[in-house]
């Protein structure tokens, strides 16, 4: 390379470039522009790795959350769980960030906890509940009711609720795991706000329900609620379903309400399959933990943006190719969504950047993109503008939202969708569009390119 080209990048700012956006969190179809880039060819071109590499991924997991919570509904709370499984840290960072914006409640990673403020949550492990072989090794052993009276010998308690807990449930005593409880109880005195059971360490009906209702009954004598369980093996409908009995007939023997209602979590390499075959059966799971098919997004591991030069000094330029669906389209344009009488969105029209935009109540002649068909006309109840101006002489000139805003937009814009597009098993394909004026001038572009 010729030194010249590194003085000329030392001298490149980004005063002249210009970029338009749908808003962050919309909902955006196959060749529509998610964004356009406006200013001098070499300095837009530089941009082009950098702006790939922040939309695809983004978009690619943000778009498998909000698969899996339209699979699990609006009730049921989501838990991400992908740190170990994600393609390095910086990549868990980012499917953490951008799982909660699709729909997510919750990260299990505490960094994007501090840096983005999402909610953290977990259960014990295996391992810490393992880790306990008898009853001596809980220390220490007193905790101290809510009400403030003297610290109370917790261990006794527990062991006496537990014997209460066999002979309701008619579990044998003896075989119930005491290093089980003995983790159990240790970290109910060391979190008695937050205590949760990890349930299937040994025996989920034999000893680890047994177990934490033995200590979760402790904690309410005390003055204490438990928090919830989680299961993360077998069958997780069914041990749903089994473990809210148990907690119904624990709670209403013992005259404990809000036991019969506490939260049931489960995880698991749960899918989009599995959570869908969870939902069809039926069952009592409160929280779905996901990982390794949320992050690593397996049934696309990549999203497939590209960025595509469409016009130069005023001239549309067009890329041919025998793929219809790769032929770019051509000109600086502008794009709207239409909508129908009950607000739902039935197209996305591309025009030209020069033409006057689409009116609600109106009258307008489209073309679908992909189909060799003669114009149709359509009369749409509400048009939305798209993209928005969000860089500008080398200024940001809209306010940029939060992650919490983004996520409430994400929710929003899918709900203007019309469920048949919706569906994740043969989604009915949403129409895309180009007005008669940008319809001829791809032809053209097409003729003389040939």
């Amino acid at each position: 390379m010729e030194e010249a080209f590194f003085d000329y990048l030392r001298t490149v700012d980004a005063s002249e470039v210009t970029v338009s956006s749908v808003p962050e969190g919309s909902v955006v179809f196959a060749r529509v522009p998610l964004l356009q880039v406006k200013g001098p060819l070499l300095v837009v071109q530089l941009l082009e790795t950098t702006l790939l590499c922040l939309v695809n991924y983004a978009s690619l997991v943000a778009t498998n959350a909000a698969r899996f919570r339209m699979l699990a509904g609006p009730d049921k709370k989501l838990m991400e769980l992908g740190l170990r499984r994600a393609q390095g840290p910086d990549g868990g960072l980012s499917a953490s960030k951008y799982s909660y914006v699709g729909g997510f409640d919750s990260t299990s990673n505490v960094l994007a906890g501090k840096l983005f403020g999402i909610p953290v949550g977990g259960t014990v492990a295996h391992s810490y509940i393992m880790s306990f072989a008898s009853l001596e090794e809980v220390q220490p052993r007193t905790l101290t009711p809510v009400d403030g009276d003297a610290p109370v010998d917790f261990l006794p308690l527990a062991e006496a609720w537990l014997r209460r807990v066999c002979q309701l449930l008619r579990v044998p005593d003896h075989g119930v795991n005491r290093g089980e409880l003995a983790a159990f109880v240790s970290y109910a005195i060391a979190f008695p706000h937050h205590f949760q059971g990890l349930l299937d360490t040994y025996c989920v009906m034999g000893s680890g329900v047994p177990n934490f209702c033995a200590v979760a009954l402790a904690l309410s004598q005390l003055g204490y609620r438990a928090a919830g369980v989680r299961v993360d093996s077998g069958d997780l409908g069914q041990q749903s379903r089994a473990i809210r009995r148990v907690l119904q007939t624990c709670g209403a023997a013992f005259q404990v309400p809000w036991l019969a209602t506490i939260r049931i979590a489960v995880s698991s390499d749960v899918s989009e399959r599995s959570l869908q075959e969870l939902m069809q059966e039926g069952n009592e799971i409160d929280m779905v933990g996901i990982g390794t098919n949320l992050v690593t997004c397996p049934l696309q591991p990549s999203l497939g943006c590209v960025y595509k030069l469409v016009q130069v000094n005023g001239r549309p330029t067009l890329k041919l190719t025998e793929e219809e669906e790769k032929m770019t389209v051509p000109g600086s344009k502008a794009v709207y969504r239409l909508r129908d009488a009950a607000g739902l969105a039935f197209m996305d029209l591309m025009a030209l950047e020069t033409e006057p935009p689409p009116q609600a109540g109106r009258e307008v002649s489209v073309r679908l993109l992909g189909r060799h068909e003669e114009a149709r006309r359509v009369t749409p109840m509400a048009v939305e503008t798209l993209h928005r101006t969000y860089f500008k002489d080398g200024q940001v000139c809209q306010a940029l939202p939060s992650l919490l805003e983004i996520k409430s937009h994400v929710r929003a814009s899918l709900s203007t969708l019309s469920p048949v597009h919706k569906r994740l098993q043969e989604p009915e394909p949403y129409q895309v569009a180009v007005t008669e004026k940008l319809h001829f001038l791809l032809n053209d572009l097409r003729r003389s390119s040939q």
